[in-house]
């Protein structure tokens, strides 16, 4: 009974934070290209999020670890990620957005880190424990993203920035109800220095691996709704095909315990960039066929799913004990920080000029750049 208690407020903290991931994915650029802004400014600023998720969850992984007040860190940036956030309502200023969302989502981004780090404590680091928790937030997104989807189309892109307000403000109550995880004790083995653990060939490895799977994603994150968009489909189409891949995403959430057991952590992860390759090229080429775009998303399972889970099981084993945080920070910071905001800005600065189909085929291209890395770089 006490385990359940922190747990269910975590479950809520997922579905919120990832609620908010299903509004902006999904939305935000379709929201932006209604106020008329370039191609460019688009790619920007459906990008900030990601762009703060490169130095702000390490600086505060790095607070927290520091001075070990997690909660009271998490506390704050759920605040300020609310605060922040409600100029949205105000302006439709280039200007102004970019510095609402640049604040609000520095705040935002430092709340995940310290949830997973305090989450793969209290589950000792299982990953398929962890899997079932985590589905929580993959339901929140397709709850967001389908109604938000039917509100639109009945009320117009104009209620989103509303939608966003109600999911930060409770994501912000969330944060204040997360339990503190007990100070872990290190042994001799897992004390060695933050430097020396990024100092194993496997461990850039495989950062430099989840870089070019985050990468791959920034085209589809920024202007996948956009594209097909682009090919007649309706909101509440868009809504369901985003909806779609988290679904399949939450049943490979819920399966990582038979998967963990049955499949080697190395050919899993092999095995989601391997189908990254297959999804974006159907995306780029298939986007005519809705029965093609379903298949496509079905492997958001596989390319988000199993690989974020198993890349959770190798950090929480390389970065032990109170370099918990600050690993999960720097995860975060290579791969949906610096990965998927340069992903994002560089489609935003071709897509007028190449268009949707190459910058898919590229993303494809990348996601093989990281097959590459794994296969040679993690060990057997």
């Amino acid at each position: 009974m006490f385990k359940s208690k922190p747990l269910l407020a975590i479950a809520g903290f997922y579905f919120c934070y990832f609620a908010f991931n299903g509004l902006f994915s999904p939305y935000w650029g379709l929201y932006l290209a209604s106020l008329a802004f370039p191609a460019w400014q688009i790619g920007i600023l459906t990008s900030l999020t990601q762009i703060n998720r490169i130095y702000a969850p390490t600086l505060w992984g790095w607070l927290s670890d520091r001075t070990g007040r997690r909660q009271t860190i998490l506390r704050i940036a759920g605040l300020g990620g609310f605060v922040f956030f409600i100029p949205l309502l105000m302006t439709n200023s280039f200007g102004l957005l970019f510095v609402a969302v640049l604040l609000a989502s520095f705040f935002w981004s430092a709340a995940l880190p310290l949830v997973e780090a305090t989450t793969m404590t209290l589950l000792k680091g299982d990953s398929g424990a962890y899997s079932r928790l985590r589905l929580w937030g993959s339901v929140g997104f397709v709850f967001a993203t389908l109604v938000a989807g039917y509100l639109i189309e009945l009320r117009g892109i104009a209620i989103l920035p509303w939608a966003v307000i109600a999911i930060m403000a409770s994501l912000a109550l969330y944060s204040w109800q997360v339990p503190s995880s007990p100070v872990v004790s290190q042994t001799r083995s897992e004390q060695s220095s933050f430097k020396s653990v990024l100092a194993q060939p496997e461990v850039r490895a495989l950062l430099l691996s989840c870089f070019f799977m985050a990468s791959a994603h920034g085209a589809y994150y920024s202007f996948y709704s956009i594209y097909v968009a682009e090919h007649g489909y309706s909101q509440s189409m868009i809504g369901w095909l985003w909806s779609v891949g988290v679904l399949a995403e939450i049943i490979v959430f819920a399966l990582m315990p038979q998967l963990t057991q049955r499949f080697a952590l190395r050919a899993l992860f092999l095995f989601g960039l391997a189908i990254a390759v297959a999804r974006f090229g159907l995306i780029a080429f298939g986007v005519g066929s809705l029965a093609l775009l379903m298949l496509a998303q079905i492997a958001h399972a596989f390319t988000f799913g199993s690989h974020h889970a198993v890349t959770m099981n190798y950090i929480h084993r390389y970065f032990a004990g109170r370099n918990q945080a600050r690993g999960q920070a720097l995860y975060i910071a290579v791969s949906f920080g610096l990965g998927g905001s340069l992903g994002g800005i560089l489609a935003g600065l071709a897509w007028d000029q190449f268009g949707g189909v190459l910058i898919f085929g590229v993303s494809a291209m990348v996601a093989l750049l990281g097959f590459v890395v794994a296969w040679f770089g993690l060990k057997k």
